[in-house]
């Protein structure tokens, strides 16, 4: 697997971090963070499908098949 869009990745760590940190130190609830999380997954994973699932669209992956 190759990472082919670092800054897309990264927002999404970084958003992940941020959340988890919160999470942590109980200043956002569970109620509240989980979803959060699943929605920054579910954005990376739907980004994936939709730009390798559609010819001529935009999109471009976080990850690709590491061609050797």
């Amino acid at each position: 697997m190759k990472l082919i869009n670092p800054p897309k990745a990264l927002i999404l760590l970084v958003a992940l971090v941020c959340l988890t940190l919160l999470m942590a130190l109980d200043k956002i609830t569970s109620d509240q963070g989980l979803p959060l999380i699943a929605a920054i997954f579910g954005y990376g994973i739907g980004n994936g499908v939709s730009a390798s699932g559609k010819k001529g669209h935009n999109a471009i992956p976080m990850f690709g098949r590491d061609d050797q």
